[in-house]
């Protein structure tokens, strides 16, 4: 027996088919682009991504003939929709929040119409631009054709079941990526649609994640090469379904997601008051496990390794890429023992908790006419490291505890870097067995919707294999405790400077 999971991300679809011991048995994947039809505007052509869709889910269940696929459910990005009808024709492109800009133009009215605190304990998130509210109030404006003749707004999650035959559902983690969502309730809040001026028959009914939504159709079976009428189950937002792949269903856990966001996903059992969340900029969402709900601690920590990859070793990525190596292997060998005699503010982009900051700049600080390149390197990912773990010390009036990090994603490949992060937050960092864990919990999804496990700790225990825990070097960890202490001046002291520095920039352009 095997299970399907399908991961559909930013700019790229996975479909992974794994056998219920947790064994990968095979993988397609395909890209596509984010377009830009006008400046600020940023979207997917959503029949070319559900075309992808099928074409990795094909491939994949074209190896699985000894060990047939029983199940399938889905990861996915949050926040952009696509317009359906009830006969499952597309309408239009799927607008992503994320990057588009349209929504801007109604942030600051509906901030004047509703307080932060009461958004906050009916939602769980804090007012911006991000969520799918927007894009879809844009659309019941300015494509009011489009929005009428629309049946079901669908995240991408979502979507791919139904598309496959499934009943129109979301998921609870997925709906509250649309700011419109009722936590407590588990529903559309009324309150929230009134104030954003939208139609609540345009969304989907809210189902729990692991739930079966319906059954294969006979066309997409034939078309796809997998058995008709398997389960088709509701999944996850890609942060839960991640948590869920690598194990992290239980208070005491978090997920650290090295990414382009190096993201820090915690686990709780209840809900935390507004004040004490809004404080520290933390959001509240509904885990895939039924009882639990995580939160997200985030920066552009991966970019900004991509950033010195391609700025410090532009010419050895090309050779790597060449000989089939990987060059972060290579880079990552290069650094110093030891805490670096840098230290870096990685602010250079758009901050995440608890600040949010658009315009600000990066620091690098103590650079010498004999520092190496490596240090560099080195001091960044112990400022990715810093700047985490500065919220993570503020989470004790929360009640949210961290005791054991679960590393995920392409950084989770470099021992050094799981180490530093281990000496640093002076806690175990452990690498599962397999660190690009959306689809992995999205199969384990599919497993506890259909059956084949009785609960999702049956399926994890069954599935989600560990591999190596990096426990902190004493030493090391009263060393960087030292750096810590520098850290968190910096951004203090440098506040006002970078930000009138930002200001002048932009009026210089």
């Amino acid at each position: 027996m095997s299970l399907m999971g399908v991961d559909v991300g930013t700019t790229g679809v996975k479909a992974v088919v794994f056998s219920t011991d947790g064994v990968l048995l095979t993988s397609a994947y395909a890209e596509y682009d984010i377009r830009r039809p006008a400046p600020g505007w940023a979207e997917l052509d959503s029949r070319e991504v559900w075309g992808k869709c099928r074409q990795v889910m094909a491939q994949a269940a074209a190896q699985t003939h000894r060990d047939p696929v029983q199940a399938i459910s889905f990861s996915s990005m949050g926040e952009a929709m696509i317009p359906v009808t009830r006969d499952r024709r597309i309408l239009g492109p799927s607008i992503n929040p994320n990057f588009d800009l349209r929504g801007q133009a109604y942030l600051a009215g509906l901030s004047d119409s509703l307080d932060r605190v009461r958004l906050y304990n009916i939602n769980g998130n804090t007012l911006g631009v991000i969520y799918s509210l927007f894009p879809l109030k844009w659309l019941k404006e300015h494509r009011s054709e489009l929005y009428r003749q629309t049946d079901y707004f669908l995240l991408w999650g979502s979507f791919l079941p139904f598309m496959m035959g499934a009943e129109p559902h979301v998921d609870y983690s997925l709906a509250n990526r649309t700011l419109l969502f009722d936590l407590e309730r588990a529903d559309w809040s009324d309150e929230l649609l009134g104030w954003a001026g939208l139609d609540r028959d345009k969304l989907p009914p809210p189902v729990p994640s692991a739930q079966v939504v319906g059954r294969l159709s006979q066309q997409m079976a034939a078309e796809l090469g997998l058995p008709a009428g398997i389960p088709l189950v509701s999944g996850a937002h890609d942060q839960c379904a991640n948590a869920v792949g690598c194990g992290v269903i239980a208070e005491g856990l978090a997920v650290l997601g090295m990414g382009t966001f190096v993201t820090l996903t915690p686990v709780f059992s209840h809900r935390i008051p507004a004040e004490l969340m809004l404080a520290r900029g933390l959001n509240t969402e509904h885990h895939a496990v039924p009882g639990l709900f995580v939160c997200f601690l985030y920066n552009l920590g991966g970019a900004l390794v991509k950033w010195y990859r391609d700025t410090f070793a532009q010419a050895e990525h090309r050779r790597a890429q060449e000989e089939g190596r990987d060059i972060y292997s290579d880079l990552f060998a290069e650094m110093p023992e030891g805490p670096s005699p840098l230290l870096v503010l990685p602010h250079f982009g758009p901050t995440g908790p608890p600040e949010f900051i658009v315009d600000t700049r990066g620091v690098i600080v103590g650079l010498q006419l004999d520092t190496p390149r490596a240090a560099v390197l080195k001091a960044i990912i112990e400022g990715i490291a810093f700047y985490l773990k500065e919220i993570l010390d503020d989470l004790p009036p929360t009640g949210i505890r961290v005791e054991e990090l679960r590393a995920t994603g392409g950084g989770a490949r470099s021992d050094a870097w799981l180490q530093v992060v281990s000496d640093i937050m002076g806690m175990p960092v452990t690498r599962p067995q397999v660190t690009e864990s959306s689809a992995l919990g999205a199969a384990i999804m599919a497993g506890v919707g259909c059956g084949a496990f009785g609960s999702f700790e049956e399926g994890v225990a069954a599935m989600a294999g560990l591999e190596r825990t990096f426990e902190p070097d004493a030493a090391q960890h009263r060393r960087y405790l030292d750096r810590y202490a520098f850290y968190r001046r910096l951004w203090p002291l440098m506040r006002s400077f970078l930000q009138d520095y930002a200001r002048g920039q932009a009026s210089d352009d």
